[in-house]
């Protein structure tokens, strides 16, 4: 039972961590292009 409980808690902190880098970052670049001093060009 203890086990299952860290498994899953480990599971969500991954999800978590994986959603903040890949789509959270993504979405900041979006606002941030289009500004001339982004770098992006």
């Amino acid at each position: 039972m203890f086990q299952e409980i860290i498994a899953f808690l480990i599971l969500g902190l991954a999800i978590v961590f994986l959603f903040k880098k890949f789509i959270l970052k993504n979405k900041k670049k979006d606002k941030n292009c289009g500004g001339g001093d982004c770098g992006c060009h």
